[in-house]
């Protein structure tokens, strides 16, 4: 799934670390997903990759040392004043330290002193380099200036030792910059409980019941949210891989485990919000937290097996003809507790004639603020990159056009934002 960042100009920084290859994988997805991408490169950043490299990914002329010029906007006050984030993967402890300090003394530190919108730095070093108090210290007095660190990896490093200080992976950079650059306020800190893909219902230890929901649109979900800047926890039964790593990630597989999870994260998003009881007493006001949200996007089985085996069924022993003794599931959506948080429910069927009126009936049958609701043909309809949505709330039934999940995803975060109180 790819944001589109057409109208977005990002300058990437790249400094001399042994990492700084992976710059072009970094301005590749930007350049992709519809950036111009400006290049500025420390003296020691060419001795690892070539500008000229940068110039065929981005198609724009790179700054360095060399190449600066003032009879044209390729110079480090103007480079900056075009573009909309700064992101400086990857970044050396040299630097890191410089740039605390407000040390310019090379083409890129002058141009990250001069910029004036967000920074974001990606650190690449040896551990010990990176953990040093004076770098450490130099990190903390970045972060306190607002600069946003991403966090670097924990694996081998490039001169053999293993420990933390490995760059961050491109996919992680740039879903860093895209919050950077769609930050709203609103969602900014938000609590968010999101659910998705198809439960697994254990039969026996190799085989067992579920759907073919894909997970796709919570997926979606979670990276609109993301984006904007929500703090989230993902309650998932599919894959989490290229996720941003802020996202809090549960891994479950039956609907009890979902229930039970989704129980705790609802409590916890809670957790701190003001009640009226407060609101009218006399006791010292707790500040406002902002009203969280829940998002149940999860396909969750109607039924599971009662008896579920340790081991595996023998076929031999099953016969010809096997009954499977089910039980039903708990409803996830009628048991919670969903006062103080927004429930949005979602709802997929395949009646054409009652659908509508069978995901209207959420909303007084389960309590849910707002429901999701997709008409879908049959199971070639799951796992789709699209997908198409009516969202339904007491005062109106609104289609949303059919679009890719992402851009959906975005859709519906506008539309339940006038949810909250």
């Amino acid at each position: 799934m790819q944001f589109n960042l057409t109208g977005k100009n990002i300058l990437l920084g790249v400094t001399g670390s042994i990492s700084a290859y992976k710059a072009c994988d970094i301005a590749r997805l930007f350049v992709n997903a519809g950036a111009n991408v400006f290049v500025v490169m420390s003296p020691s950043a060419t001795k690892f990759v070539s500008a000229l490299t940068f110039e065929g990914l981005t198609r724009h002329a790179v700054l360095t040392q060399e190449s600066e010029s003032w009879a044209s906007d390729l110079n480090h006050i103007e480079i900056g004043k075009k573009c909309d984030i700064f992101v400086i993967a990857p970044i050396t402890a040299n630097s890191i330290n410089k740039l605390s300090k407000g040390i310019a003394d090379n083409i890129l530190l002058q141009t990250a002193l001069a910029f004036s919108r967000p920074i974001l730095i990606a650190p690449s070093a040896n551990t010990q380099m990176l953990q040093n108090h004076y770098t450490a210290g130099s990190l903390k007095m970045l972060a306190v200036n607002e600069y946003r660190i991403i966090q670097p990896q924990e694996k081998l490093l490039a001169c053999g030792d293993v420990g933390l200080g490995a760059l961050a992976t491109p996919q992680e950079i740039v879903a860093q910059s895209i919050q950077a650059l769609y930050n709203d306020e609103f969602w900014k800190d938000r609590k968010v409980v999101i659910t998705g893909g198809g439960t697994k219902e254990k039969i026996d230890e190799i085989r067992y019941l579920s759907n073919f929901s894909s997970g796709k649109m919570a997926k979606a979900l979670v990276l609109a949210l993301h984006s904007k800047g929500a703090d989230i926890c993902y309650i998932t039964s599919n894959d989490s891989e290229d996720l941003p790593n802020d996202v809090y990630i549960i891994n479950i597989e039956s609907a009890k485990e979902l229930l039970d999870y989704t129980v705790d994260a609802v409590r916890v998003a809670k957790k701190g919000k003001m009640s009226k009881a407060t609101m009218n007493s006399s006791e010292p006001i707790r500040l406002i937290q902002k009203e969280p949200y829940l998002f149940m996007v999860s396909a969750v089985s109607d039924y599971t097996p009662t008896f579920p085996q340790e081991g595996k069924l023998k076929k031999s022993l099953l016969g010809d003809n096997w009954s499977l003794e089910l039980q039903k599931t708990e409803d996830i959506l009628s048991s919670i507790n969903k006062d103080g948080i927004v429930t949005v429910g979602f709802k997929a069927e395949m009646d054409s004639i009652n659908g509508l009126k069978n995901a209207k009936k959420l909303i007084t049958d389960k309590g849910v603020d707002a429901v999701c609701y997709n008409l879908l043909n049959n199971s070639q309809s799951f796992g789709t990159d699209d997908n198409e949505i009516t969202f339904i709330t007491n005062q109106e039934t609104k289609p949303l056009l059919k679009d890719k999940k992402l851009p959906l995803a975005l859709k519906i975060l506008d539309e339940v934002q006038g949810l909250s109180s």
